[in-house]
């Protein structure tokens, strides 16, 4: 109370004022942060490394009639293992594998069960799809593109209940293009208008990629992750783009790692207007689009951040200036009435 009393009205509207900029400020500061913890696919670095932050995730999407094929992607495999030889890293755990990867195609398939049959959108998957895209399941398990049989299929709930009317389908039979595939999982899908507007607003089947170009209608595999170890910033990067023969027409690489970051959100509010262009054809997922969205919210986000951490910074610096000012002059005319007084006392010195 003493420290109001002493305080104008005009002192204390403005210490409130900078105190309630940067209580904004922490607001939106674990807003985004929330945000970025929340789209667990651009963290699969973080889950493989046990939270550290010498491996980067690296994604690549490739434009129509740009599809890659496996030998390709054996290729580059042999290209990552060299890669990180000649630089002596190694795997997070003695355990682990120094590198984990996954490709994936989009297209449609027809499934078809005892009671009903349902034309549907499909992921094919290979390598370690589901360690970069952990989805929720509500019934049974996960399969992976290096499993012997390439016959599982993951069901979202909607074409569960389509195809048998319930969620508690594991091991039973799906017929897609004639050959049966066998139920091993049920996942619950993301809804919501970011979600529908990233293409995820139907009903999904994951199935192995051989299946999907066997069976079904894709264009081939149009995606392309690796979690590999990160020395030095931009090393993974680096390795992707020189292996694949980085041109704008015909991929978009991606560090997911990084992409939320001061600078890469930095240059997204710097390419407003121009990030909306788009010269070469390149159909992202639905995963890839929904991350794309949240890379202009947290810019947008990221501009106010700015503007309630300058503005009271700024306040609070000219207050200093302002006080240090006023306290320098009463400093030099206390000096000089003293000086004045001493003088009239008849003294010489000061």
């Amino acid at each position: 109370m003493t420290l109001l009393r002493v305080l104008t009205k005009k002192q204390i509207v403005l210490i409130t004022l900078i105190f309630s900029m940067l209580l904004v400020f922490m607001i939106l500061t674990i807003t985004a942060g929330n945000m970025k913890k929340a789209m667990i696919d651009q963290r699969a670095a973080q889950r493989w490394s046990n939270g550290g932050e010498d491996f980067s995730q690296v994604s690549c999407f490739f434009a129509d009639g740009e599809a890659i094929t496996f030998n390709e992607i054996m290729g580059f495999r042999g290209y990552i293992e060299s890669s990180i030889k000649e630089a002596s890293l190694t795997a997070p755990s003695n355990n682990a594998r120094a590198y984990i990867d996954a490709y994936s195609s989009i297209g449609t398939v027809n499934i078809r069960s005892e009671r009903s049959a349902l034309e549907t959108a499909a992921i094919g998957i290979g390598g370690d799809f589901f360690l970069f895209h952990p989805l929720e399941l509500v019934n049974g398990a996960y399969f992976s593109g290096h499993d012997l049989m390439q016959d599982a299929v993951i069901l979202d709930e909607e074409a569960a209940w389509h195809l048998f009317g319930s969620s508690d389908i594991i091991g039973m039979p799906v017929s897609i293009g004639g050959v049966n595939h066998y139920v091993r999982g049920v996942i619950k899908r993301e809804t919501g208008r970011m979600w529908e507007g990233a293409g995820l607003s139907g009903g999904v089947a994951y199935i192995s990629n051989d299946s999907l170009s066997l069976y079904g209608q894709t264009m081939g595999i149009r995606s392309y992750e690796v979690v590999m170890p990160n020395p030095v910033s931009g090393f993974a990067y680096r390795v992707v783009t020189e292996k694949f023969g980085f041109s704008e027409e015909r991929m978009k690489v991606v560090d997911n790692t990084a992409r939320f970051n001061l600078q890469p959100l930095a240059l997204v509010i710097l390419d407003v207007g121009l990030r909306s262009m788009q010269s070469y054809a390149i159909r992202f997922p639905y995963w890839e689009n929904y991350a794309r969205g949240y890379e202009d919210i947290l810019a947008f986000l990221l501009v106010f951040q700015v503007l309630f951490l300058v503005t009271p910074v700024t306040m609070m610096l000219v207050i200093v200036f302002v006080v240090s000012k006023r306290e320098i002059r009463k400093w030099v005319a206390l000096r000089r009435k003293r000086k004045h007084d001493y003088k009239y006392e008849g003294y010489e010195k000061f």
